[in-house]
């Protein structure tokens, strides 16, 4: 169904109040659900249904364990992710501009940050280069095995250009969890040769991965497993957080990893927005494909189904989803 985005974004707010934030907590949350829910990307509202996102009672203020001119280890302190990403993405921003480069970890956060890219592109739209992965539980095989050990590993990298950051923000596994949790709850099966059911068989079942099965990685290759046994390295035992069956599962799950860096310690901002500029023409104009009508470079399908939603005030949401929203209010 089509329905207004002011009437998303009220229900939005609603929903998330009734979970126990407060409004400048809920206000953050929002930005980053629409964020993506306007760029047709399944980490949008998706998350407020189910098991929802009740805040923790167990929330304390997110302190520094450890602390430099460009670094900072955080200690999220049980607040949503969300949030608390926001809070670090906004410290890695500021030692960047002073000592041009920031590295800032943060853990004890056990809920989803949603999608990485919103933070990534904050701190491209600063005039600075933004890295950031993050880790999660065992949702994902590695390669030649039908068991989960991975988390679906996201990285997202944003860069200046002339006009809005390019963003490359992608899950290491072959679908979202949450891509999964939308597939079950609209009743869809999910695409061929991408999972496993808890005794190792091919599936298409969303309920089976929900129930123990796992993903393979984006290739399904030890490429694709390589880079997420990564991220999940830089995300959990460097950052003190769970990873791969070890750890407090149930409080610190969800370790993220956030770099920031200045172009002017290289090349320059003014070079690398040129630069990003002639580069992204140069792939489009590159030769396409028979049935290819346009080269799309990253992010560029979603920046544009978020102007044409904004130019329209109205988003395209799925019936049951909509619909599950609504019955939290109730």
């Amino acid at each position: 169904m089509k329905i207004k985005i002011d009437d998303l974004r009220s229900i939005t707010k609603k929903v998330i109040l009734q979970y126990g934030y407060s409004h400048i907590e809920a206000d953050v949350i929002l930005e980053v659900l629409l964020y993506a829910q306007l760029r047709g990307n399944n980490q949008g509202v998706v998350k407020l249904i189910g098991s929802g996102i009740p805040k923790s009672k167990n929330v304390l203020p997110i302190v520094a364990e450890k602390e430099t001119t460009v670094s900072a280890f955080l200690d999220g302190g049980l607040n949503h992710a969300m949030v608390a990403v926001k809070y670090a993405t906004d410290v890695a921003i500021t030692k960047a501009k002073r000592g041009g480069i920031a590295i800032v970890g943060i853990h004890h956060l056990n809920t989803s940050s949603g999608a990485l890219g919103y933070y990534a592109r904050t701190i491209a739209e600063s005039g600075l280069v933004g890295i950031i992965l993050c880790g999660s539980m065992e949702t994902v095989a590695a390669a030649g095995s039908s068991e989960a050990i991975f988390g679906t590993n996201p990285i997202a990298i944003a860069v200046p250009t002339t006009t809005h950051p390019l963003v490359f923000d992608i899950t290491t596994s072959a679908m979202s969890f949450f891509g999964v949790v939308q597939a079950d709850t609209a009743g869809q099966s999910l695409p061929e040769n991408i999972a496993y059911d808890k005794e190792g068989s091919p599936t298409t079942k969303a309920s089976d991965i929900l129930n123990g099965g796992a993903l393979k990685t984006f290739d399904g290759s030890h490429k694709g497993s390589g880079l997420s046994m990564m991220i999940q390295a830089l995300t959990g035992p460097l950052l003190d957080s769970y990873f791969t069956g070890i750890g407090d599962v149930a409080n610190n799950w969800a370790g993220h990893l956030i770099i920031a860096f200045d172009p002017e310690l290289l090349g320059g901002l003014e070079s690398l927005k040129d630069g990003m500029n002639t580069m992204i023409k140069k792939v489009k104009a590159t030769r396409k494909l028979p049935n290819v009508d346009e080269i799309f470079v990253p992010g560029e399908k979603g920046d544009r189904r978020t102007k044409d939603a904004l130019d329209s005030g109205e988003i395209e949401i799925e019936d049951n989803l909509y619909n599950e929203l609504n019955k939290i209010l109730l």
